[in-house]
């Protein structure tokens, strides 16, 4: 094994041994990885404080690259603490990461890694959480390989007169195409795409109102359960919450 520094985040640990942890870590450099912490879980161990989820940094290794690495040192350039002490924001941050997670597996793609840090980054700097995860959702659907049509009607390829967002036809449908779909609000078919296609790390506001934020939800729910078979317990989690918020 060589010595090597990666950057990366931490978006799971298991427990090994009596006192060792297993890290699963998100990298630039080598998309994702295992890391073994020997000892972490001793109180005096060095390594405790950064064998953790999302702690987000350069991790000096031995790099294995079929097989478990070891952690040599972390340094840390973000440790989310504004995220560790809001319930609401670990909850959705929870769902963002074991997304991301489980959408690695399926795709090689290395910009996986700037998309999570983006988001988390975000959230810790105080944009709304909800928002960032509906911009994620949207943007992992192209990874996955079934993206929503966005740039004009499902049918016909027509952008004008987009009259509908509909899970069931696939994206934007026009006035021309338009069956028994439920109409849609412009503003709801100007936003999803603009959502799509904002670059995380440039937004310097991100305001949308809970009544247009309700609706974009709901149709991206329908579109993952039509098209993904990704079923988390996280997001489960966040939509029990939100039912508890309402009430």
């Amino acid at each position: 094994m060589k010595i090597e520094e990666v950057e990366g985040i931490i978006v799971g640990e298991v427990n090994y041994s009596e006192s060792s942890k297993i890290l699963n870590v998100l990298t630039k450099e080598h998309k994702m990885i295992g890391i073994i912490s020997k000892g972490c879980r001793n109180i005096k161990n060095k390594l405790r404080a950064v064998s953790r989820k999302l702690i987000y940094g350069k991790f000096n290794i031995y790099y294995k690259e079929n097989g478990l690495s070891t952690l040599i040192s972390v340094d840390i350039i973000n440790s989310f603490n504004n995220i560790l002490t809001d319930i609401s924001k670990i909850s959705y941050v929870s769902y963002i990461v074991d997304l991301v997670s489980q959408v690695s597996k399926q795709n090689d793609e290395d910009n996986l890694f700037d998309l999570l840090k983006a988001s988390l980054l975000k959230i810790e700097e105080g944009y709304n959480p909800q928002i960032v995860m509906c911009i994620v959702e949207l943007k992992l659907l192209s990874y996955l390989g079934v993206a929503p049509i966005l740039d004009g009607c499902s049918f016909c390829g027509s952008t004008k007169n987009i009259v509908a967002l509909n899970a069931s036809s696939g994206g934007y449908v026009c006035s021309n195409c338009h069956h028994n779909e439920p109409l849609t609000d412009e503003k709801i078919i100007h936003l999803i795409r603009m959502l799509y296609y904002v670059d995380i790390e440039s937004i310097t506001k991100l305001e949308i109102t809970n009544k247009y934020l309700k609706e974009i939800n709901k149709f991206l729910d329908d579109y993952y359960d039509r098209y993904t078979g990704l079923y988390l317990k996280s997001k489960s989690f966040l939509k029990q919450l939100d039912k508890l918020e309402q009430v």
